[in-house]
């Protein structure tokens, strides 16, 4: 009963012999993952299960975006409609499996009713590129796509909307085509100048 409250994540040290972890894939709704993470974990304490699943991640990344001139930091998700599952292969039984799969807006696990494993290079990959976003911070910045329109926030063309036609990510410029007098026109601009048209 003592184990219950213990967080399920401050458990995955608690490693044995044998017993190597794995990460699965989740397939869930898109939009429902912090959600139906929080029902995972809420059903790891209340059955116990702290011993055999150690950790329920969804993977992201922080950026930050322009929004009335000031800058936001946010978290976008790095892979949309999934979760990952870190759980002790021997010990992650049917009945667990069955549970997850019975939470409201879960599709199924990678394999389904029997979850295969990601392997260790993929895990390693995403969870690098989580780690990398939480150390970076700030210098994340929402991409901005050739063709997207954008409003431009500061400067000489200040309250324009135009369309990217270049994107540099080295330099953080844009080439924006603005319509001045009826003509398109070439603004060159830093990200910081402009906003995404919502």
């Amino acid at each position: 009963m003592a184990d219950e409250n213990i967080n399920p994540v401050e458990k995955s040290n608690d490693k044995k012999p044998g017993e190597e972890k794995k990460w699965y894939s989740l397939r869930v709704i898109s939009g429902k993952e912090r959600k139906i993470k929080e029902r995972i974990e809420l059903e790891i304490q209340r059955s116990g299960w702290g011993n055999s699943i150690t950790q329920v991640l969804v993977p992201t990344e922080k950026v930050y975006k322009i929004r009335s001139g000031k800058k936001v930091i946010s978290e976008r998700n790095i892979l949309p409609g999934y979760i990952l599952v870190e759980a002790i292969p021997g010990k992650f039984t049917g009945e667990m499996i069955q549970t997850i799969a019975n939470i409201p807006n879960v599709i199924h696990f990678l394999g389904r009713n029997n979850p295969i494993p990601m392997r260790t290079s993929e895990a390693n990959r995403l969870l690098g590129k989580v780690d990398e976003s939480q150390g970076a911070g700030e210098s994340l910045l929402e991409p901005f796509i050739v063709g997207e329109t954008v409003k431009i926030i500061d400067g000489p063309f200040s309250e324009f909307v135009g369309d990217i036609q270049e994107v540099n990510e080295e330099k953080k410029k844009l080439k924006v085509i603005v319509k001045i007098f009826g003509r398109g026109t070439e603004v060159e601009l830093n990200f910081m100048q402009v906003e995404k048209q919502t």
